[in-house]
């Protein structure tokens, strides 16, 4: 009968390398997997193994890259289809959203502006590759980031990363906020209206979409609640206003192939046109008296809003297809009225991202 001695709570070499021997005698007589069980870094041990490297952990300053040690770093992104997880299947769109840099646009005027500006970028993924290099979208869009932009340099940009990443579909979208200065209604006043624009340049099986998205925010004056406050007014002497709210209409225009410029400007005008009780930037008691004399010679239903934005597009020879997305968002109700409108098949759709009136919200 074997008797084993207590090991004491601190105990010394001797009681170790007893320990040790037992470990190891008990590991001859079990298989792998229970050696493994056990604890790896024991499993390690026994097995002639180290139970942890010694890694350095000063961080190499002085290190220099060398051609051989570059051509030895891993790319599991561009790796074999055998890397491949889930369904191998085609990815319409891969790539990155959202970073940003100071852009110079061309303006009407004739003067570049420079403007703060989040990019997004995409390419179409073949079933059987694992993935592409993220930095080559932003390296590609670097190389024309300096030039003025316009839809040209987008293509420009776009072909270099269709050519770098061996994508046959591809996507560039520019957000950013365009200033145009406002003058106020009566007072002479002026300050800088500034309007969510993003330029989308689309190519899908070799054709190219040009596309101007534009937020313009209005105050929309309800039609039945003004005729039910002159009614309060005539038969009862009874003070009431009409209720009216701040809205968003969203503007998505494809621009014809080969049509003149469409600026920034046009569009805006357009919508100006459409609905002229656009919200106002400077105000005193007089501009403040000209807009509510303005919504009340302007109502309208969301219906109307879309129907005075389609009017005015459908007016515009430079412009194809275009959707238009309007949101009343409602100070009498809980909730926003909405209508959308869509000419042509660019931005007809049946389904729609659940929170897209979510973003017809306008924070100033």
């Amino acid at each position: 009968m074997n008797i084993s001695t207590p090991i004491s709570p601190k105990p010394n070499r001797t009681e170790a390398e007893q320990a040790l021997e037992t470990l190891r005698a008990w590991a001859a007589d079990v298989d792998a997997s229970e050696l493994a069980a056990l604890d790896p870094a024991i499993a390690q041990v026994l097995t002639g193994g180290k139970a942890y490297p010694l890694f350095d952990r000063e961080y190499p300053a002085d290190f220099e890259i060398e051609a051989e040690y570059k051509a030895s770093l891993p790319d599991l992104q561009n790796g074999p289809s055998s890397l491949i997880k889930g369904a191998n299947q085609q990815i319409q769109h891969v790539g990155i959203s959202n970073f940003r840099l100071p852009v110079q646009f061309e303006t009407r005027s004739g003067g570049p502006i420079t403007l703060e500006t989040s990019v997004t970028g995409s390419v179409s993924l073949e079933a059987d590759k694992k993935g592409i290099n993220m930095s080559r979208i932003m390296r590609s869009f670097y190389k024309h980031a300096e030039q003025t932009f316009s839809f040209k340099v987008i293509e420009a940009a776009l072909d270099d990363y269709i050519t770098d990443l061996e994508s046959f579909d591809a996507r560039i979208q520019m957000r950013f906020s365009f200033p145009m200065k406002i003058t106020s209604l009566r007072s002479g006043l002026e300050g800088y209206q500034y309007y969510d624009v993003a330029l989308e340049l689309v190519e899908q099986d070799g054709v190219r979409q040009q596309i101007i998205h534009l937020d313009y925010v209005y105050s929309s004056t309800c039609p039945c609640s003004l005729e039910l406050s002159e009614h309060a007014r005539a038969t009862r002497n009874q003070l009431a206003t009409p209720h009216s709210q701040r809205s968003v209409a969203r503007i998505s225009v494809l621009v014809k192939d080969g049509a003149e410029c469409l600026w920034f400007e046009n569009l805006i005008e357009a919508c100006r046109r459409a609905v002229p009780t656009e919200t106002q930037v400077m105000v005193k008691r007089e501009d403040e008296q000209a807009f509510a004399e303005l919504n009340a010679a302007n109502p309208i239903f969301v219906e109307d809003a879309a129907r005075l934005f389609c009017e005015q597009l459908l007016e515009d020879e430079r412009v194809s297809d275009f959707r238009i997305i309007a949101s009343h968002q409602e100070s009498l109700h809980s909730h926003d009225a909405v209508s959308v409108l869509t000419e042509g098949p660019t931005f007809a759709q049946a389904s729609f991202d659940p929170k897209l009136f979510n973003t017809l919200f306008h924070v100033g």
